[in-house]
């Protein structure tokens, strides 16, 4: 009975801890999606000194449409957060809500749109999708490892 309880205490703590950059590492590399004449590029760093970085931009051509900054660290309670900086303007943090081997959501009630940000990989395929917190509202874009 006193290993069960130690097993379950150590599953708890484990639980309650926050996550490690090191978690978010299947998201690193070079992602990429056209269609239709439009693409989409994504960039993420792996983890190192606490941290991700990452760069997004959008074009249709030659011509570039949108670009944006972002950032995985932890936030002042240790939590991940998800940092995006749309046009280089101010940031926004998403904080991370769940994740596993293979996904990442990320969430933030109080922003107008996206309130959630979901990150999931299937070998050398990555998608992400924005949405409002219920779901509703959803776009997706399906990198492929370039």
């Amino acid at each position: 009975m006193k290993i069960l309880l130690a097993g379950l205490s150590a599953l708890l703590l484990a639980a309650a801890a926050p996550a490690k950059i090191d978690a978010l590492a299947w998201m690193a590399g070079s992602w990429v999606q056209e269609k239709e004449g439009r693409w989409t590029e994504e960039y993420w760093t792996v983890p190192r000194g606490g941290a991700m970085l990452g760069a997004s931009r959008s074009g249709r051509a030659d011509a570039l449409r949108e670009f944006e900054f972002l950032r995985i660290q932890p936030g002042k309670d240790g939590t991940l957060a998800y940092i995006a900086q749309p046009g280089g303007g101010a940031p926004v943090e998403f904080r991370l809500a769940q994740h596993d081997v293979t996904s990442a959501t990320f969430e933030n009630p109080a922003h107008d749109y996206p309130q959630r940000i979901r990150y999931a990989r299937d070998g050398d395929v990555m998608t992400a999708t924005i949405s409002a917190i219920d779901g509703s509202k959803a776009m997706s874009w399906v990198y492929t490892r370039r």
